[in-house]
């Protein structure tokens, strides 16, 4: 599994990688159901990634990275240097979003996108990671959980003021 960031050039992103990466998001049209994220998550669009991948990036702090493995793009990982909400007293960085192909699910893909994130912010001397995961996604909760994340407490989420659990994972060294 290679993990690298995803930069646009010039403030451009570059239209191979956006169309692999829509493709990553069409993939999951049972999540984007529940997120809300897209319109019509039957028939999302590149220009509709685009769009989030533009408004992602634009946050102070944040980092997309795109998980490849034998070539082919397989994950996609957002995180925030910091709690979004800049009155927040939030130490930890947070994973925003993972994703991964539905047609790769349950191969570990998942896992090693998450424990290569951890070790990013592990290496930047960061001592913990958050995230929260909506509670209509039992999966997720699950997935997260069989990480070592664990319950901090139950929140509305700051896009769409959604009911989510708010997980956290100490950083220890390896």
């Amino acid at each position: 599994m290679i993990l690298e960031p995803f930069v646009p050039h010039d403030g451009a992103l570059p239209g191979p990688v956006l169309t692999e990466i829509a493709a990553l998001h069409a993939s999951n049209q049972a999540f984007f159901e529940l997120s809300g994220d897209f319109p019509d998550p039957a028939r999302i669009t590149v220009e509709q990634v685009a769009a989030s991948l533009a408004d992602e990036l634009s946050r102070d702090g944040s980092e997309v990275f795109l998980a490849r493995s034998a070539g082919r793009l397989v994950g996609l990982a957002a995180t925030l240097a910091h709690h979004p909400d800049p009155g927040s007293d939030d130490p930890d960085p947070w994973i925003g979003l993972l994703l991964v192909d539905a047609s790769q699910h349950r191969r570990g893909h998942g896992r090693a996108v998450a424990a290569l994130i951890e070790e990013h912010f592990r290496a930047a001397g960061r001592t913990g990671l958050r995230l929260a995961v909506l509670d209509d996604n039992p999966r997720a909760l699950a997935f997260w959980r069989a990480q070592g994340y664990t319950e901090l407490r139950r929140a509305a989420n700051l896009d769409r003021g959604r009911a989510c659990t708010v997980l956290r994972k100490p950083l220890t060294a390896p």
